[in-house]
């Protein structure tokens, strides 16, 4: 509030007459006139004194003033002697405006002071002055914005009227998922904020039902179940005596919640009911997105507005990581349906089931890894336990188990494994595939139709090399497949390279993998330079495709 003074000194100057010296009767008249003049001012003096008792007479101040007229938009609302207490009159005055307007009211309060000189006058109480101040302020004042409460969910946000709207609002949210009312939303002030910002508390309600108290436990299937067993679980009431309360053990908002009171535009307040929808909806169905030709995990991210990190969480049961095969056809999650504020529920139940034990290994330092065997068959066992589940909205998130009692051990699967590292197979030659595994047309009279091997066309004297390590069982001529080399793996696989053109080992002889066993050609029932390469389990040939690296 600004404010001027504006001194106006109400001063009279009087001319003095040259008037000649009387004589005679003049000068006893002129004195009988000044006689009855001073005597009728005095009597005028003394009945306005005992009859106008509010006016009072004033002492100078050193400039001259000691009277002060206060002015508020040009007009007068007061006079006073003291201008010390202006200031806080008007700041009474304003706050009885403040609180009966719920709203940011703009107020214009142009405060002028006047000051005179004057003999009588009178002056208003501090009252008066503020109930004249506190009237125009009402005929000048401007509701610009209305009082909100603006709550804030991560970068969604809604603004309600009163703070008792948004406690309804996140109560509805919060019912969706305690439909007992177990637990009550508070507003707290937030520890963590400098400002004065709300945060929500959860408050677990005293009172109980003796209905809401009870818990359902599930039934499980009678059969192959002994009488004990039946009898073990009908006890229903044994949890109690343990020490558990089964139900809700606590609930919370998954989001943060802000709550703050601020001043906004009355179109810009929603209605609690919209409030509610808005925030308990759903916003999205799940959308299914299927992978394309050249499509990779970070393209179809993009594609659908996400993060590579939410792309693989939504599909963490199919993708490991960002490096994931995508093949086309594929197909991927996009969309996660979740409403706005979300609610993490733990809730401590009391339930039974079969189950497994966990399966042994016993390890042999003889055998691959690949080579594994059953000692002990498996049989589930019976438990009933109490757990503390914990859920998202409608999803379980956790289970922790509290209290598990064994009515019928499990018997665990025993399996002997190998750890040793089988050995590897890598290509005989570099080379096009002519012929494939498999059944095909004879490419000449005596050919098999059905090829026991794949064939590599490579020109005659390419360098053969072992497909993998170990002893050279045969080397030398063998019908039909001319020249050949047999070799056993340490795995008991057999690896065959026919129609060579010349043989460079010796069977006894151990080779290594990679090493040059042999030269390429044309020997044998042959169409022309190639290589005819198989490999052996238990003696049957295979499709080597399975095992080459």
């Amino acid at each position: 509030m600004g404010r001027r003074i504006k001194e106006e000194k109400n001063t009279k100057k009087h001319k003095g007459a040259n008037i000649p010296k009387a004589t005679g009767f003049f000068t006893k008249h002129h004195r009988l006139v000044g006689y009855v003049h001073y005597s009728t001012m005095f009597l005028v003096a003394m009945v306005i004194f005992l009859c106008a008792p509010g006016l009072k007479k004033y002492s100078k101040d050193a400039d001259g003033t000691n009277l002060v007229s206060v002015y508020m938009n040009g007009t007068l609302v007061g006079t006073v002697e003291d201008t010390s207490r202006i200031d806080s009159i008007v700041t009474n005055a304003r706050k009885r405006v403040a609180r009966e307007n719920t709203g940011l009211v703009l107020i214009k309060a142009d405060i002028v002071l006047r000051g005179s000189t004057e003999i009588f006058g009178t002056i208003n109480t501090d009252e008066e002055i503020e109930e004249n101040v506190y009237r125009l302020m009402l005929e000048n004042s401007v509701e610009t914005k209305e009082s909100a409460y603006e709550v804030k969910i991560n970068r969604f946000t809604v603004k309600l009227k009163t703070a008792d709207e948004v406690i309804a609002l996140l109560e509805a949210a919060k019912n969706v998922y305690d439909t007992e009312d177990t637990y009550s939303v508070n507003l707290v002030l937030d520890p963590t904020r400098e400002l004065d910002v709300l945060t929500t508390e959860m408050v677990r309600n005293d009172e109980k039902s003796d209905d809401n108290e009870e818990e359902e436990v599930d039934v499980l299937p009678k059969a192959g179940i002994s009488q004990k067993f039946e009898q073990f679980y009908n006890e229903a009431n044994e949890y109690e005596e343990i020490g558990f309360t089964l139900g809700i053990k606590s609930i919370d908002f998954n989001e943060n919640v802000e709550v703050v009171k601020t001043y906004v535009d009355k179109d810009e307040i929603s209605t609690l009911d919209a409030a509610i929808a808005e925030v308990t909806k759903e916003k999205e169905t799940s959308k299914i997105y299927v992978v394309e030709s050249g499509d990779t995990i970070g393209l179809v991210a993009q594609k659908n507005g996400l993060s590579v990190d939410e792309l693989l969480e939504m599909n963490s049961s199919t993708l490991e990581n960002e490096n994931s095969m995508l093949h086309v056809g594929d197909e991927l999650k996009v969309t996660s349906p979740e409403p706005e504020l979300s609610i993490l529920k733990t809730e401590e139940k009391y339930f039974a089931d079969y189950y497994d034990a966990e399966v042994q290994y016993i390890d042999n330092d003889d055998w691959y890894t690949t080579e594994q065997k059953v000692l002990q068959e498996p049989e589930k066992g019976y438990r009933k336990m109490i757990a503390d589940i914990t859920y998202k909205n409608d999803e379980q998130v956790r289970v922790d188990i509290v209290y598990e009692n064994i009515v019928k051990e499990a018997i665990p699967k025993i399996v002997e494994r190998g750890t040793k590292t089988p050995p590897t197979y890598i290509y005989p030659v570099s080379g096009r595939v002519s012929s494939s595994f498999g059944r095909r047309k004879a490419p000449k009279k005596g050919a098999s139709t059905y090829h026991k091997g794949m064939d590599f066309a490579v020109s005659t004297g390419t360098a053969i090399r072992a497909t993998s390590g170990g002893v050279v069982t045969k080397a030398g001529w063998g019908s039909g497949y001319g020249y050949v080399v047999y070799i056993r793996h340490p795995d008991g696989k057999e690896s065959r390279y026919g129609h060579c053109s010349k043989v460079l080992v010796k069977a006894g002889q151990s080779v290594k993998q990679g090493e040059k066993i042999a030269l390429s050609g044309n020997t044998g029932i042959s169409t022309g330079p190639h290589l005819h390469f198989e490999i052996l389990v238990g003696g049957s040939q295979v499709n080597p495709l399975k095992y080459l690296n």
